[in-house]
């Protein structure tokens, strides 16, 4: 906890040691955070395969985009919307499909991803912008004070993260948490148990989704356009290996893996094609070597009541 809190602390006053590019880099990372959170309760505790995350990202950024150009709501008042939005998407898409596994799951929801955004490409029921995307965002507005800065968004950014990892935190330790590891382990086993696994898959679906809406109304914010390209399957690749090269079902390991994966990239941008070289090695390294990730979730430690305090109280 302490490590914890002084990276905290650290990230928190960076912003007034570090110029405007390094700022925006910052926030670039911390929405890559909220995004590898999101899709960490589906790949890493619910074992789920999801290669096309990026499309429920799109759909939350669009609701945002769309309903403030059109109807002139402030863009952060629409978060909730465009949560919902995105997880009522989800639950039309998974579930027709959410008992395949594997392999299958994953080619499916890549494809998913690539509908949603040639959908968008052509410009669905005329509201999308087509190629050219949705222009003239409106920045967000917090009690007449309009973030337009890198280091104002970097708060609102990592503000948002923050309330992510608790959220998620508390969720894993909860029943429905407990639920997740267990089908991700042996769905067999835990159907056999008499758990839903079919609903609770479904479940975690349907919030990572929502929760990666939530991110898109926050990108759409601070970059005032957004464009299908912005949704491609690489946006998906990026979620997914920032996971498992942090640690899947680890927050801390989702945390280090996005700026491993977003941030380094960047600090050697100077050795031009050579960084992704250096990267790329870097990530063969750690699957050989560290297939857990860096930063693995720790095995659950369950308290055994005592037989004979058992005996006892009977």
């Amino acid at each position: 906890m302490l490590i914890y809190g002084a990276v905290a602390v650290a990230l928190a006053v960076s912003p007034l040691f570090l110029n405007a590019y390094w700022t925006d880099v910052l926030n670039n990372i911390g929405l890559y955070a909220a995004l590898g959170l999101s899709l960490n309760l589906i790949v890493g505790h619910a074992g789920l395969f999801n290669l096309g995350h990026a499309a429920f990202y799109a759909v939350g950024a669009y609701t945002a985009a769309i309903l403030n150009t059109h109807f002139h709501i402030p863009i952060l008042v629409l978060m909730p919307l465009c949560g919902l939005t995105a997880g009522l998407f989800a639950l039309i898409v998974a579930r027709p499909i959410i008992h395949l596994r594997g392999d299958y799951l994953c080619i499916v929801t890549i494809g998913v991803g690539e509908i949603v955004r040639i959908a968008l490409i052509n410009n669905v029921f005329g509201i999308t912008g087509g190629a050219n995307g949705i222009f003239g965002i409106a920045r967000p507005n917090l009690f007449g004070w309009v973030v337009r800065k890198p280091h104002e968004f970097f708060y609102l950014i990592w503000g948002f993260v923050a309330v992510t990892a608790f959220f998620f935190h508390r969720l894993e330790n909860s029943r429905f948490g407990r639920a997740l590891n267990y089908l991700r382990e042996d769905e067999t086993a835990a159907e056999g148990s008499g758990i839903d696994t079919a609903h609770y898959k479904l479940m975690a679906f349907v919030l990572g989704a929502a929760w990666a809406g939530m991110v898109g109304n926050i990108y759409a914010a601070k970059m005032t356009i957004i464009a299908p390209e912005s949704f491609s399957f690489w946006e998906s690749v990026i979620m997914f290996t920032l996971i498992i090269l942090g640690g899947s079902g680890s927050i801390p390991g989702v945390l280090l893996g996005a700026f491993l994966v977003v941030g380094l990239p960047e600090v050697f941008r100077g050795f031009t094609n050579a960084r992704m070289m250096i990267f790329g090695a870097a990530m063969i390294a750690m699957m050989i070597f560290r297939t857990g990730g860096i930063l693995p979730a720790r095995p659950r430690r369950y308290t055994v009541p005592d037989r004979h305090l058992a005996e006892e109280s009977a």
